[in-house]
């Protein structure tokens, strides 16, 4: 899919990344990264995205949304998306916690992220 086809918005020190607007959470986990405040958070967004995606991709009329925003010193960082009809919420938020808690991701992302820093 190419980059061009994805909605990013920016609002008070957030960016929102959506493959549809108006950007819902029907689903969503939320994790914080320590200090992460000073990364590029449309990197961050994108690999989150991607992340998320693989994982979720057989969940049908899934849409992706990833929010990164400022707090402090720190990134906080909502995943989630859209889902048209029915699907089983409690497994697919247990898959994003799990995506957004795992140390290999966040090392990756955070690596990602700082390459873009200028």
């Amino acid at each position: 899919m190419a980059r061009h086809d994805w909605h990013i918005l920016k609002d008070e020190g957030a960016l929102i990344l959506a493959r549809r607007l108006p950007a819902r959470f029907d689903v969503a986990a939320t994790a914080v990264i320590e200090g992460g405040a000073v990364l590029r958070k449309s990197r961050i967004a994108s690999q989150v995205r991607q992340d998320m995606w693989r994982s979720l991709q057989n969940l049908r009329g899934f849409a992706p949304v990833v929010r990164v925003a400022e707090r402090g010193e720190d990134l906080e960082i909502t995943a989630g998306g859209m889902v048209a009809g029915r699907f089983p919420k409690f497994e697919t938020e247990a898959c994003i916690r799990a995506l957004l808690d795992s140390q290999d991701h966040r090392a990756r992302w955070v690596r990602f992220a700082r390459e873009g820093e200028r």
